[in-house]
């Protein structure tokens, strides 16, 4: 079994932005335009977000990000495995490392939100299985039948 190094990401590193483009390309072909909430390079490259990524040596895995919200609540944001990783748990080492992330920051609770699409079954698939339930939309997010509102304690 592959064991993978687990550490902060740089949007700066071009392993990790060409992963975030690809991410975000891939959420526009998925959803409508107003229906995309995934979060570019620029986006991510702020000090209120704490990016990580999983590496396979000098080859990256995965990415996943941990947004505040404010003090007590956290968001993730930008999970996303390189596709020759899927189905060997890399997101869900990200996942529990951002949820540990989270635990250490003093944040109380988590919340994300995914897309409603068939194609998205396997990642709401790996929230529900670490402990996230659905909510209804939170900060700025609307209803919208395209999205998917989870939650969970920390």
């Amino acid at each position: 079994m592959t064991v993978f190094a687990l550490r902060r990401a740089a949007t700066a590193d071009p392993p990790v932005r060409n992963l975030i483009d690809v991410h975000l390309r891939d959420m526009h072909g998925l959803s409508p335009e107003g229906s995309v909430h995934a979060l570019g390079a620029d986006a991510l490259d702020v000090a209120s977000v704490e990016l990580w990524a999983a590496w396979d040596g000098a080859v990256l895995a995965g990415v996943g990000a941990l947004a505040a919200l404010d003090a007590d609540r956290g968001e993730l944001k930008s999970m996303r495995v390189a596709d020759e990783y899927r189905g060997r748990g890399v997101g869900r080492m990200i996942l529990r490392h951002l949820i540990e992330r989270a635990r250490q920051r003093g944040m109380t609770s988590l919340w994300l939100e995914t897309g409603s699409a068939p194609a998205f079954a396997p990642a709401r698939g790996l929230y529900f299985s670490e402990g996230f339930v659905l909510c209804e939309p939170f900060g700025g997010y609307s209803p919208d039948p395209h999205s998917v509102f989870l939650t969970r304690r920390v």
